[in-house]
């Protein structure tokens, strides 16, 4: 296991300048477990069951108003 923050003049691949050559990878960066700050409840319905009710009503009443508009001008 590396340590989280490597020696400089210890890491493989740098040139003399003690930069990364064009094309090499870098060392494994660190990691951090675990979140910073509680998330926010999940919500549970986000619509109820009033608007998709409202929502498919609203549909059934322009699809008889469409049927009927076409009933309406075919005879």
């Amino acid at each position: 296991m590396s340590t989280q923050d490597p020696d400089p003049y210890l890491t493989p691949g740098l040139d003399s300048h003690r930069t990364l050559p064009v094309g090499e990878t870098p060392p494994v960066e660190g990691s951090i477990s675990g979140i910073s700050r509680p998330e926010p409840p999940e919500v549970r319905r986000a619509w109820g069951v009033w608007l998709a009710v409202l929502i498919v009503l609203l549909a059934v009443t322009v699809s008889v108003m469409l049927i009927g508009m076409v009933i309406a001008l075919s005879s």
